[in-house]
């Protein structure tokens, strides 16, 4: 394997980043009424979908208390059926 000993100009990337643009992008289009009205439904319908995951599982969240010491499961087994 020969290796190359001569040096490879790479100016143009030198170049390129001191590249700057005269040429400004046009501005972003403003988003309709409808468009406005339609992220904020969207949003609204995350938000309220969250708010009732957790109103629903809230139950399941609590820690047992005092109320739930007297439930306790009983087999069938044991009464011989």
């Amino acid at each position: 394997m020969s290796r190359r000993r001569e040096p490879v100009p790479f100016a143009f990337v030198a170049e390129s980043e001191r590249y700057r643009s005269n040429v400004t992008p046009p501005p972003p289009d403003r988003a309709s009424r409808s468009e406005v009205a339609g992220r904020a439904l969207v949003g609204l319908t995350v938000a309220a979908g969250l708010v009732g995951a957790l109103l629903f599982g809230w139950p399941a969240l609590q820690t047992a208390g005092p109320q739930s010491a007297h439930h306790t499961q009983q087999s069938e087994a044991r009464d011989g059926r």
